[in-house]
C-alpha cells in the first residue's frame, strides 16, 4: 500500500509524545550556545522576520528575538511552548508560539527573512520534505540557518548505539543523522535556488561523571527516557546504558575526576538568491 497521510501521522504523534515526555527544557539548557550561533550567524537584525522551526523551548527564537526581531516559533510539540514562554518572560522579550509540523508550516510562500532551526529539523522524518518547506518560507535573499548535531560526534555516536534497541524507523523516514552531513544536507537544496555553506562547531556537556550524565538524559531527554522505560521492562536497559556510559568515558576530556565531552555540530547556513 502507498504511504499515506494516516501512516505519517501516526509516526508524528509518537514523536510528539515522545518529546513531550522528560523534561526537555532541562536539556534544552545545556544546548542554548547552538541556538545563539545560529542567530548569529544567520545575520538575524531588528525588523526581520524570523520563523524558528521545530523551535522546542526557543533556543533561537529566544535569542532572535533579542536583537530586535519578530518571532515566530513553531513546534510539533506544544507541551513545550510553556517553558519556551517562561524563558522569553525571563529574557523580557517576545515570541509569538505556535503549533505547526516543519513538514507542513501554515505560512505562504516567502514569508519570513530568515528561517532557523537549532537541534529540531533534525528529528522530523522526510528530509526532502522539510527542506522543501524551509525554502519556500523564506523570502527571496533571505536566509536559512540551521544547527544539527554531527553525525560522527557525541551524540551522533550516541544515537547510532540506541539504534539496535528501538524498533526500526518506516522505510519513509530518514535517519536524524542525516542532517549532520554536509553531503546530505546538499544534497537535500540542489534543487534550489540557493547557496549553501556549513561549518562544524562543538559545545561541551560536563557532569560529575559519565555516568550521572547518561543518567540525567535518561531521566530528562524524552527519546532516552521512553527507551529506558520500554527497555527496562524487556531486561534490556542495563545492556543500553553500559554501552552509552562507555562511549562517554571515551570522549571524556577531563579524566577520572570529572566528565566533560565536547560534542560537535554542523552549522549550516543557506543563502537563497534573489
Amino acid at each position: 500500500m502507498a504511504l499515506g497521510t494516516v501512516d505519517v501521522q501516526s509516526l508524528k504523534d509518537i514523536h510528539r509524545k515522545t518529546w513531550a515526555s522528560g523534561d526537555y527544557a532541562r536539556i534544552a539548557e545545556l544546548v542554548t550556545d547552538i541556538g545563539e550561533r545560529v542567530v548569529t550567524s544567520a545575520g538575524v537584525h531588528a525588523g526581520s522576520d524570523v520563523l524558528d522551526v521545530a523551535a522546542g523551548t526557543g533556543n533561537a527564537a529566544i535569542p532572535a528575538a533579542r536583537t530586535g526581531a519578530q518571532v515566530t516559533a513553531t513546534d510539533l510539540t506544544p507541551e513545550l511552548f510553556a517553558a519556551g514562554r517562561r524563558r522569553a518572560s525571563e529574557a523580557g522579550v517576545e515570541v509569538e508560539w505556535l503549533t505547526a509540523d516543519a513538514e507542513d508550516l501554515p505560512f505562504d510562500d516567502g514569508r519570513f527573512d530568515y528561517v532557523l532551526s537549532s537541534i529540531g529539523v533534525q528529528f522530523a522524518p522526510r528530509h526532502e520534505v522539510v527542506a522543501r518547506e524551509l525554502v519556500r518560507v523564506c523570502r527571496n535573499g533571505g536566509t536559512i540557518a540551521l544547527g544539527n548535531w554531527a553525525a560522527d560526534g557525541y551524540i551522533g555516536r550516541f544515537w547510532q548505539i540506541m539504534g539496535p534497541y528501538l524498533p526500526p524507523p518506516p522505510e519513509y523516514a530518514s535517519s536524524p543523522a542525516g542532517w549532520g552531513r554536509p553531503e546530505h544536507v546538499e544534497r537535500l537544496f540542489a534543487g534550489y535556488p540557493v547557496e549553501v555553506s556549513s561549518q562544524r562547531h562543538a559545545l561541551e556537556f560536563e557532569a560529575d561523571s559519565a555516568e550521572a550524565f547518561v543518567d540525567t538524559l535518561a531521566e530528562y531527554y524524552g527519546p532516552l527516557l521512553q527507551a529506558r522505560s520500554k527497555l527496562t521492562a524487556a531486561g534490556r536497559w542495563d545492556a543500553l546504558r553500559d554501552e552509552l556510559v562507555a562511549l562517554s568515558d571515551e570522549v571524556n576530556t577531563a579524566g577520572r575526576v570529572h566528565f566533560r565531552a565536547p560534542s560537535e555540530y554542523l552549522l549550516t547556513v543557506i543563502h537563497k538568491r534573489i
